[in-house]
């Protein structure tokens, strides 16, 4: 045991973290990748570019005192899912892997939604869950999940998704309606301060079944109350109270097919304060932090930790 270098390189951030396995400490640098105003992504080849460049600076700031490397870990795909593959995660894997044979260390892989479930568990203090099945909500910008987690030999935990959006991601959905109000992508910060002025109470009814959720509609519906002169703020306030019954939705449907597993909620969505507060005080749940719910390399550094002592 000793110190870990976990990398992850996503479509929306350029992460890295270092944990020390002597005090339980994490050291971590992030930087969002830049879009171009009035645009809602990147393409792949934008982003993998993006990450060539971001990733010297973050090195270079993490490693301003020395460090010695025990391991290194990055996320090489996005899923467990089978085909499940995003070209922006080798830029990540690729520094991984040249620094493992340059340094003689060990090299773990894992995916991203891995090291999301991973970070919340150690962002809300909670990793005896790590070691047990509970039910974990991925909701960002790339991913809208319920998954099932699994104590996994190999891979310290397995994720099955059981539910989630059939359609447009919740995160896609925030980020286009605020890019439609004029707000900077990524939008979710801002969209919230401005639904916090909104006025009206709103109860809307996205599409569900069965746990699983369809949001393209949701999208439509925030566009159509922009074009009649509905306030800003209403509009954001609404295509947050959407996502909100969504993911009210999914959880209801999971305790009761999956009773008495306990809940954790990962992903940047997972940290706007009107939807937490409110799948807080309905169903209780573990949340992360926003520095650990956000996309991060913390997760797949304490994947890798636990890993090496397992198999230790």
């Amino acid at each position: 045991m000793g110190n870990f270098l976990g990398i992850d390189t996503s479509n929306y951030t350029t992460s890295l973290a270092v944990y020390n396995t002597q005090d339980n400490s994490v050291v971590q640098r992030k930087l969002l990748l830049p879009v171009k105003e009035g645009e809602v992504g990147l393409r792949q080849s934008d982003a993998v570019f993006h990450h060539t460049r971001q990733l010297p600076d973050l090195f270079e700031s993490l490693f301003s005192e020395n460090i010695k490397l025990d391991a290194v870990a990055a996320s090489e795909r996005p899923t467990q899912a089978e085909g499940s593959y995003m070209p922006c995660f080798l830029s990540g894997l690729g520094v991984a892997r040249i620094l493992s044979a340059v340094l003689g260390v060990p090299l773990m892989r894992f995916t991203h939604q891995q090291g999301h479930v991973a970070a919340a568990a150690y962002g809300a203090g909670c990793m005896e869950l790590l070691d047990k099945e509970f039910i974990a909500f991925h909701v960002s910008g790339g991913t809208t999940d319920a998954l099932i987690v699994r104590p996994d030999s190999e891979n310290v935990i397995s994720c099955e998704r059981v539910a989630g959006s059939l359609d447009l991601k919740a995160g896609q959905l925030i980020d286009r309606v605020g890019v439609m109000l004029g707000l900077k992508f990524p939008a979710g910060p801002e969209l919230e301060l401005l639904a916090s002025k909104a006025k009206e109470k709103y109860n809307p009814k996205p599409v569900l079944k069965d746990g699983w959720c369809c949001l393209s509609g949701v999208e439509n519906q925030c566009r159509d109350l922009y074009n009649k002169g509905v306030p800003d703020c209403e509009v954001a306030l609404f295509c947050l109270m959407s996502v909100l019954s969504a993911v009210d939705g999914m959880t209801k449907y999971l305790k009761n097919r999956f009773p008495n597993r306990p809940i954790i909620y990962a992903g940047g969505v997972m940290s706007n304060t009107i939807i937490r507060n409110a799948i807080e005080e309905k169903y209780g749940g573990y949340f992360a932090p926003p520095a650990y719910s956000s996309d991060n390399a913390v997760g797949i550094v304490v994947l890798a930790a636990l890993q090496t002592g397992r198999k230790g």
